[in-house]
């Protein structure tokens, strides 16, 4: 007798651990999805296909019933990257934008990129101006930035 109420507390205690140990899995897994859904929120206005100004958006994408993609044969310099979702990709990589955050008139980018070659992290600070034009900027000093047109989305 002695040993089944031990074994029932066993039980209880694994089923405890068990059920605390589910609760921090769950709670980590909305943590990640609030994270991500804050991302893409903060992503509405960067949504679509962009170039640089001055660009001829036909030169670097074509559209199809998937909507828009990077022209082949793809030029692996160009000057481009198109925004769906929490992803980001440019003729290169494709990136897995991690998190939005306001600072001042702009907005930070932590990204997650991979190429063929390999993976880092990058942080990207930029911004949707009045027009409707994107300015990415090199560094917290950069008072003009480096101006994209959107040629597709939102």
């Amino acid at each position: 007798m002695t040993q089944i109420l031990s074994l029932e507390k066993v039980a209880m205690r694994i089923a405890s651990f068990v059920g605390v140990r589910g609760l921090g899995l769950g709670l980590a897994a909305w943590v990640g999805m609030s994270a991500t859904l804050a991302a893409e929120a903060g992503l509405s206005g960067y949504q679509g296909a962009w170039v640089l100004e001055g660009r001829d958006c036909a030169e670097v994408y074509s559209s199809g019933g998937k909507g828009t993609s990077f022209k082949k044969p793809l030029d692996i310099f160009a000057p481009a990257f198109i925004v769906s979702g929490n992803r980001l990709r440019t003729p290169m990589a494709s990136c897995r934008i991690k998190s939005v955050r306001p600072t001042g008139d702009r907005q930070i980018l932590a990204l997650d990129c991979a190429n063929t070659v390999a993976a880092n992290e990058v942080t990207v600070l930029m911004a949707i101006a009045p027009n409707g034009v994107l300015r990415r900027y090199y560094n917290d000093q950069d008072p003009t930035g480096t101006t994209y047109q959107r040629c597709s989305g939102k």
